[in-house]
């Protein structure tokens, strides 16, 4: 063996022990809250409902709520978008309540 292979050994094993008696874990529930979203949520109406189950799961409602005003096709096609594309779990079934509840809502007709 040479002494450089010795030596790395020695700091790979000391070192190793060093950085894995780091500070534990900390303990009980951690909350985090982001700024911006505070207090905001989707505006009431027909189809809230699934907008906040399948929206959610990915953005915030402030998110949506800034988009530009789209056209029921236009959010319809945001809407297969999100689950062709990004793998949003949207229900072919909800994808026409959900655009038209966007539409309504922040939208233009």
């Amino acid at each position: 063996m040479t002494k450089s292979f010795v030596v790395l050994t020695l700091l790979a094993l000391t070192g190793g022990i060093a950085l894995a008696s780091g500070p534990p874990p900390p303990q009980g529930t951690v909350s985090i809250s982001l700024p911006g979203d505070a207090g905001f949520a989707f505006k009431p109406g027909p189809g809230v409902e699934a907008a906040q189950r399948y929206c959610l799961t990915c953005h915030s409602s402030a998110y949506v709520s800034t988009q530009p005003a789209l056209t029921n096709a236009q959010w319809t096609a945001e809407v297969t978008k999100m689950r062709g594309v990004y793998g949003a779990p949207i229900p072919d079934d909800q994808i026409a309540p959900i655009a038209s509840y966007l539409t309504a809502t922040y939208g233009k007709p």
